[in-house]
């Protein structure tokens, strides 16, 4: 009996010649970083900021910004304009909490023509401690040779730090904040750095400062943990009895923490089939 031969699927190309499936597994994926968006017109400039710096320390990434509210472009819009490929959501966003667990994953499994991974928030990280530490000498914190004691750094027993953040009802969103906490206390040099809450958690920042100053700490510098400026930024500055941190914003740190969280998503499991994030946590 003669057996019928099978023609071998065709393979898609483009004009070059190169199989299509090469040319994607050729390209990086797009970094595509989610902001929260917010009111503030600073906030989207100072954004924008950031990500030029990124694109400066790596250049030919193809580097996106969306937002998950209030501002555009949104996340959807975002991965609706990349035209399919991959594409790692990168969160500026600094622990874990609702948008991380919930909101980036539903709307990258909206965008089922985009494969896509969703790398760790940014905190808790050494880098982010040293944007923290870098706005605070800023802002006019004295500046010291490393790690060591308060002494050293030019602080006295009286000095402390309230690490301002916006706050979540999410247990480990709290827990990234106190580690951020303690990470920061060391990089000061073992200065006491109690972490405050602008919104759905205590202490405030002017129960802390408060808290602080009964406990014999006088000289108290807010340390703002925000990506950005905003409404939560401003009020935890004007609570500020001294220091008032900037926002961490463009901070040099930042950009390669950017990088490293691309990195660390990019070389984790590959993405499942029909765009599936899947959620990179180191």
């Amino acid at each position: 009996m003669q057996r019928t031969r099978h023609s071998a699927r065709p393979v898609r190309t483009g004009t070059s010649g190169t199989p299509a499936a090469s040319r994607d597994a050729a390209q990086p994926p797009v970094l595509v970083a989610v902001a929260h968006g917010s009111r503030d017109p600073q906030a989207v400039r100072t954004v924008v900021r950031l990500l030029d710096r990124v694109r400066e320390m790596r250049p030919g990434l193809d580097v996106r910004l969306g937002h998950i509210e209030l501002n555009e472009p949104l996340l959807p819009q975002t991965l609706a304009g990349l035209g399919g490929g991959s594409a790692v959501l990168v969160p500026l966003l600094l622990g874990r909490g609702y948008h991380v667990k919930h909101d980036l994953p539903s709307l990258a499994a909206a965008a089922p023509e985009v494969r896509t991974r969703i790398a760790a928030p940014l905190g808790p990280h050494p880098l982010l401690v040293e944007a923290l530490y870098g706005r605070l000498v800023e802002a006019g914190w004295p500046a010291g040779p490393g790690p060591g004691t308060g002494e050293e750094q030019g602080q006295g027993r009286g000095d402390a730090v309230v690490l301002a953040s916006a706050g979540s009802r999410d247990p480990e969103s709290a827990a990234d904040t106190r580690r951020t906490a303690r990470l920061l206390s060391e990089r000061l040099g073992g200065v006491p750095v109690v972490p405050a809450y602008a919104s759905a958690a205590t202490p405030t920042v002017s129960v802390a400062v408060r808290a602080l100053a009964a406990r014999g700490y006088h000289r108290t510098a807010v340390a703002s943990y925000f990506t950005a400026p905003g409404r939560f930024a401003t009020a935890a500055a004007e609570a500020a009895p001294g220091i008032a941190a900037a926002p961490l914003g463009d901070h040099p740190a930042m950009a390669r923490l950017l990088l490293h969280r691309y990195d660390h998503a990019c070389a984790g499991a590959a993405p499942a089939d029909g765009g599936t994030p899947l959620l990179a946590t180191a």
